[in-house]
C-alpha cells in the first residue's frame, strides 16, 4: 500500500514494531521507545526479534513471528545489526532483507549542524538514497581467482526515487544534486542520471545540478553548506551519508528513515558497536532522531516528531552528552541518563 498516508490500526493509534537487533541496539532503542511513549502516549509497541544474535540462537535472522509483527504494524523502530564480513551459511543481511522484502525503496539520511562545541555551523542537507537495487541486489559469483557482482539500475526505481527527492526539495531550499559516475559506468549510472534529469523537468521551481561521485565526496568534505537534497544510487548514498555524518557529530548522531510500500522503518545509521555494548555509554541521539523521523515523516505526526527532535536538541544545547561527543566533563551522561533528560524535557519537568 502507499506510504503517502499513515496506516491506522483498528484501535485508532499507530502500532510500532520494535526490533532492538544486536549490540548497542539493546541500549539505544529502549531510550528511543521511552521518548516515543512520552511524546505520543497513544502509540502501541510490539517487541520483535531479528539480527545476528537471533541467528546464532535460533538459526534464523528474521523469524516468522517478526514478519507477522511487522505486517501488523504501522512503523518499525530498528536498532543495530552485527553483520559478519565473511560468508556465514544460512545468514542473510537483516536490514537489506527488510528493505527489499518490504519494498522500502527510499533511504532518507539528513545531516544538520548540532548544538555542540567545535562543530561547523550551517550544514543542513538530506541524502536521498535509492534503497533496493544497485550493487546491493546481492547477486555475486566467483572463485578464489576472480569474483563478479551484478549492478542493477532500472528506469522505474530511478524515477520513483528521483521524484521523491524533488518533492522533498520543494519543502526545503529547492535544490537537488544528482550524484552519479556516468562518465565510467555509462549504462547503469547513465540510466540513473538520464531518468533523474528527465524527472527534474517536471519541477521547474527546483534547481537541479549533477555531480560525479568523486567530486561530490570532495565538495561534501570541503563545503557541505552548498548542498540541500542529494540524490544518489544505493552504494554511493551509503558511503556519502557516512562522510556527511562528520558534520552532524558522527555516526552516533546520524538518523535515517526507510520509506516505500511497506511500513516505514527508522534506524540509526551506526552499527552494533560490540566494543562498547553493555557499558551504558552508547550515544542514543541517532536512535532518538530516527524515532522523530518515524513520527514526522513516516507516520505524518509532524507535531510530535518536531517536539521530539526539539527535545534532543535542547538536551544537547544544554551541554549534556555521551562520552563520544565533545563537551564539559561534568555533563557527560550515560545512554539511559540522556534518554531520561529528553523525556523530562518533553514532560515539562525540571531537568538539567
Amino acid at each position: 500500500m502507499s506510504r503517502h498516508a499513515p496506516r491506522v490500526t483498528r484501535h485508532g493509534s499507530n502500532r510500532i514494531c520494535v526490533i532492538e537487533g544486536d549490540g548497542i541496539g539493546h541500549e539505544v532503542v529502549p531510550a528511543a521507545v521511552e521518548a516515543l511513549r512520552t511524546v505520543a502516549p497513544d502509540l502501541e509497541f510490539v517487541p520483535a526479534e531479528a539480527g545476528f544474535e537471533c541467528f546464532e540462537k535460533r538459526g534464523v535472522a528474521i523469524p516468522e513471528e517478526t514478519w507477522a509483527a511487522i505486517d501488523a504494524s504501522d512503523g518499525i523502530l530498528f536498532g543495530a545489526i552485527s553483520a559478519p564480513s565473511e560468508d556465514v551459511p544460512g545468514y542473510e543481511p537483516v536490514i537489506l532483507t527488510l528493505r527489499q522484502r518490504l519494498r522500502l525503496y527510499a533511504n532518507l539520511r539528513p545531516t544538520v549542524s548540532p548544538p555542540l562545541p567545535g562543530l561547523r555551523r550551517g550544514v543542513d542537507l538530506l541524502i536521498v538514497r535509492e534503497n533496493t537495487e544497485g550493487l546491493y541486489v546481492r547477486t555475486e559469483w566467483g572463485d578464489e581467482g576472480s569474483a563478479v557482482a551484478l549492478r542493477v539500475i532500472t528506469r522505474e526505481a530511478s524515477a520513483r526515487i528521483a521524484r521523491l527527492a524533488f518533492e522533498l526539495a520543494r519543502k526545503r531550499r529547492k535544490k537537488v544534486t544528482v550524484v552519479h559516475k556516468a562518465n565510467v559506468m555509462r549504462k547503469t549510472c547513465g540510466l540513473f542520471r538520464a531518468v533523474a534529469l528527465e524527472v527534474a523537468r517536471d519541477y521547474p521551481d527546483v534547481e537541479a545540478e549533477e555531480m560525479l561521485v568523486d567530486a561530490m565526496a570532495m565538495w561534501l568534505a570541503k563545503a557541505p553548506e552548498r548542498f540541500d537534497v542529494v540524490l544518489t544510487p544505493n552504494l554511493f548514498g551509503d558511503i556519502l551519508s557516512d562522510e556527511a555524518s562528520v558534520w552532524g557529530g558522527g555516526l552516533g548522531m546520524a538518523p535515517s528513515l526507510n520509506l516505500g510500500d511497506g511500513p516505514p522503518l527508522a534506524e540509526p545509521v551506526h552499527g552494533s558497536a560490540p566494543d562498547i555494548a553493555g557499558k551504558g555509554i552508547a550515544n542514543p541521539v541517532a536512535a532518538l532522531l530516527s524515532a522523530a523521523m518515524l513520527l514526522e515523516v513516516g507516520l505524518g505526526r509532524e507535531r510530535e516528531g518536531k517536539r521530539l527532535r526539539e527535545a534532543v536538541w535542547a538536551v544537547l544545547g544544554a551541554g549534556y552528552h555521551t562520552p563520544d561527543l565533545p563537551g564539559e566533563e561534568g555533563k557527560t551522561v550515560t545512554t539511559a541518563e540522556f534518554g531520561k533528560l529528553v523525556c523530562a524535557y518533553l514532560r515539562g519537568e525540571p531537568w538539567g
